[in-house]
């Protein structure tokens, strides 16, 4: 498989992992209740009944085997963390550090995309401002006048452009460049299961592996 696929994988490795979590963690299928009804005590003809508590999952019968396979998950995950590093590593360019990079040259081409549309601008903004003034009887009163308001960009625009469209350029190709490097790559690991089975599908694949 290439890298592409292998986190594809890594993916369904880690949601059946958290959905085996999920039912080992829940008390309700992991014990068996039974509630007995002591009727007999109340009432000396009737007879006690016990009543076994359904458990939630279907999994209930087989919680042990259960825990064996979230266990083989685990080891499954860290066998394919290990062929996708040792993938990484064969590569040309540093992945994980051009993904980061490419990342942030983003967020700085979308800073400067912002403030290339900003434009130079003058408006009156009505009742905008207040002061205070003495009226006939010396009395200090407050009043509301209109507001000039001159908005001036301060920085090259020309600059902010020229490094824009670099900036793009750059992140584009190295895109492209990762982009090529998930499809190309090898990742020397054999999947236990298809990426596209169920848990049931793969839980009991595992069973059957494991009576085998």
């Amino acid at each position: 498989m290439n890298l592409k696929e292998a986190f594809r994988y890594q993916n369904k490795l880690q949601g059946f992992l958290v959905e085996a979590l999920d039912i080992l963690t829940r008390d309700g299928n992991v014990t068996r209740v039974e509630n007995t009804y002591l009727r007999h005590k109340v009432m000396p003809e009737a007879e006690d009944e016990t009543v076994v508590v359904v458990p939630e999952t279907e999994y209930h019968e087989q919680i042990t085997e259960l825990t064996r396979f979230m266990l083989y998950l685990l080891e499954e995950k860290a066998v394919l963390s290990a062929a996708i590093r040792a993938a990484k590593n064969a590569l040309d360019i540093d992945m994980d550090g051009e993904v980061s990079l490419n990342s942030a040259r983003q967020l700085a081409a979308k800073a400067l995309q912002h403030m290339n549309t900003l434009r130079s601008s003058e408006q009156i903004i009505s009742n905008g401002g207040t002061g205070y003034r003495f009226n006939a009887e010396g009395n200090q009163v407050s009043y509301r006048c209109d507001v000039k308001r001159v908005t001036t960009i301060n920085f090259d625009r020309n600059v902010i452009r020229r490094e824009l469209t670099k900036l793009n350029q750059l992140a584009d190709e190295t895109s492209a460049k990762l982009d090529l490097c998930l499809v190309t790559s090898k990742v020397d690991y054999e999947p236990p299961f298809d990426v596209n089975d169920e848990f049931s599908e793969a839980f009991e694949a595992f069973l059957a592996k494991a009576g085998a």
